[in-house]
């Protein structure tokens, strides 16, 4: 009925709230973690490739962690650049970057070498997606240089989404008066927070 994630921790996958997700805090050796990320961009309904890795923020070191349930990348952050993270959906199942935060953070890992984090081909902002949040992000970056790596790539994926938003079809009154149409998703966006994870449903250590 349990299955052994590693030494001394186990789970349910059969408990219809087990998610892999609820596992971070416990894999992160005892430093705060939450899903940022490929992982946190799918979540929030931006890009609809969902990762085959949990992708992992935390203030400890980077690593890869195997386990029977699933594979987690861990991926240092910067103490103070922790932040910008809040409960999935409202509950306490696990802790969840903003969209802004979550694209800030996979620009700032692709800085160094992280190629998955830096392209996205298929990434659809929606009107709750925020240029102005993200960028106020990106100016808390402490490194200079990956700060300015971070806001230029944001600079160009807001020129991006600015030439998907253009009119897509264009016909025209008998004046003249050009007719357009534009489409556009609204993912939901929870607020950041400090929070610290509990004990969680579904997973015990």
């Amino acid at each position: 009925m349990v299955r052994g994630v590693v030494r001394g921790l186990w789970c349910d996958p059969a408990d219809p709230r087990f998610t892999p997700f609820l596992l971070v805090p416990f894999l992160a050796g005892g430093h705060q973690a939450n899903v940022p990320f490929l992982s946190a961009l799918n979540l929030h309904g931006m890009i609809e490739q969902i990762p085959h890795i949990v992708f992992c923020a935390t203030t400890g070191h980077t690593r890869l962690r195997k386990t029977p349930v699933g594979t987690f990348s861990f991926h240092r952050i910067h103490p103070n650049f922790f932040a910008g993270f809040d409960w999935y959906r409202g509950g306490r199942d696990f802790l969840i970057a903003t969209p802004e935060k979550a694209l800030v953070d996979s620009l700032y890992v692709s800085s160094r070498g992280g190629n998955q984090f830096g392209f996205f081909p298929e990434i659809e902002f929606g009107k709750v997606f925020r240029f102005r949040e993200a960028q106020k992000w990106a100016e808390r970056i402490p490194d200079p240089r990956i700060r300015k790596f971070v806001q230029k790539r944001l600079q160009l994926l807001r020129q991006q989404d600015g030439s998907r938003e253009s009119p897509q079809k264009v016909c025209h009154a008998p004046s003249g008066a050009p007719l357009g149409k534009t489409k556009s998703r609204n993912p939901s966006a929870p607020k950041g927070s400090s929070a610290r994870p509990p004990a969680l449903p579904g997973a015990s250590s």
